[in-house]
């Protein structure tokens, strides 16, 4: 239900104030932290929907150790990680955190549409009369196992007239409401919240990887327009679909770009290190005219220093990469369709995530989906190193935008909650002392 959402109610930047804001992307293959500044921006053409810009003042890097998909494997080796990857960006911002912005991969993501009605007898439409009828969506909620992260109202309905962005003030007999909602399975979101308590960090709010992906990469017109954006991860590919400046459809599939490495490390029987280096170098899904000719050095495994390397035609790799990224594309393009998301994204995809920026991706995704593909970068975020302004770091550039934008989605106002551990002593005396003085 949208009142028990695992994410607390975080409060968006104040127009014309100053404030910091700290993220972590966990990923599969990295683990991020990025402690920026949000300051005031005017009011210009481009990026409208971003109130304040992002200067980043504490960056910190690192492989990622203890998860998989997204999910905790290994919560000793992942609270190593995250502890010295916060540290870095600690030291270079010159402060403590003790909270921060986290993305959510695990957990099965997916998202719903859901449906409500109140009753206005005639009268106009006040603040109370919205939230009665956001309150109406609970009654259609998730299944038990599954947490809600975002509940964002995409369109308001008066006696049945459609597009209605704000129906303050107006006068009907019905008020409906149609809410994306997604969510992920409770128990995966909190192992990452326990690595992160071992940590001494407690979690602002959880963010969507496809929805921040989103964020940092589209511009106004596409969102508006009709898009849909891929995340091409390290072992998971995310989807987000964005309409009328909402996010409408988020998914999520458990192959990305590590899965190629394996398929070359297999085939080639060369180490997984080597079989990076040779995707990252050589790597293609599009044939050129001459890779038959060309010839790449390969290291097979076990064999010695002093042994002469193998050789393989590029094409050979080539053949490798390509119907893992069409199997990716291919059951993104099935699963949009089955939920009738191929019509709502309209005529355009924008590829983004570390392993988008491989060679010949954007011809064979239009060739596969039949859509206009472009690369999608992070945009508008000042300070990043030069390493961080790729299109792996799309999802922590978002998580530096949601603050401006978190205002636009649905909460139940609540107390705060602990997923693991008791209420607290102290906690139940405090609100004692809150309620009866």
């Amino acid at each position: 239900m949208i009142t028990d959402a695992m994410t607390s109610r975080l409060r968006p930047v104040q127009p014309g104030k100053t404030t910091l804001v700290a993220v972590l992307d966990i990923g599969s293959t990295k683990i991020c932290c990025v402690i920026a500044r949000l300051t005031p921006r005017p009011e210009g053409k481009a990026l409208r929907g971003r109130s304040h810009q992002a200067e980043v003042i504490g960056f910190g890097y690192g492989p990622s150790s203890g998860v998989k998909s997204g999910v905790v494997t290994d919560i000793e080796k992942a609270e190593h990680t995250i502890r010295s990857v916060v540290g870095m960006a600690e030291r270079a911002a010159g402060l403590t955190l003790e909270s921060v912005l986290v993305n959510v991969t695990a957990g099965r993501l997916g998202s719903e549409t859901f449906s409500a009605a109140v009753s206005l007898d005639g009268q106009e439409v006040e603040k109370g009369d919205i939230h009665r009828v956001l309150r109406a969506v609970n009654e259609r909620s998730v299944r038990p196992e599954r947490s809600i992260i975002h509940a964002m109202p995409i369109g308001y309905s008066i006696d049945g007239q459609k597009g209605i962005r704000d129906p303050k003030g107006m006068v009907g007999d019905k008020l409906g409401v149609d809410v994306a909602v997604v969510s992920s399975e409770t128990l995966a979101m909190r192992n990452l919240e326990l690595v992160l308590h071992r940590c001494h960090l407690q979690i602002e709010a959880l963010v969507a990887t496809p929805y921040a992906s989103g964020l940092a990469t589209l511009v106004d017109d596409e969102a508006q327009l009709g898009v849909a954006c891929i995340d091409f991860g390290g072992a998971t590919t995310t989807v987000s679909v964005f309409n009328d400046g909402h996010l409408v459809y988020a998914d999520a599939i458990a192959i990305g770009g590590h899965h190629l490495t394996l398929d070359i490390a297999r085939q080639l029987s060369v180490s997984i290190a080597d079989a990076e280096r040779l995707k990252t170098f050589y790597g293609s899904v599009l044939p050129g005219q001459a890779d038959e000719r060309d010839l790449i050095p390969i290291q097979p495994v076990g064999s010695m220093h002093d042994e002469a390397p193998g050789q393989v035609a590029r094409s050979v790799l080539t053949r490798i990469m390509r119907p893992r990224i069409e199997e990716i594309l291919t059951a993104i393009r099935d699963r949009m369709q089955a939920t009738g998301m191929m019509d709502v994204c309209g005529r355009r995809f924008v590829l983004t995530g570390g392993a988008s920026e491989m060679t010949g991706l954007p011809e064979v995704a239009r060739r596969t989906l039949a859509r206009n593909v472009r690369n999608g970068r992070p945009m508008g975020i000042a300070g990043l190193p030069e390493m961080a302004k790729g299109a792996a770091f799309a999802t922590v550039a978002g998580m530096l935008i949601y603050p401006q934008v978190c205002s636009r989605e649905y909460a139940e106002p609540r107390g705060s909650r602990k997923l693991t551990g008791t209420d607290g002593y102290f906690a139940r005396v405090g609100n004692w002392l809150r309620t009866s003085f």
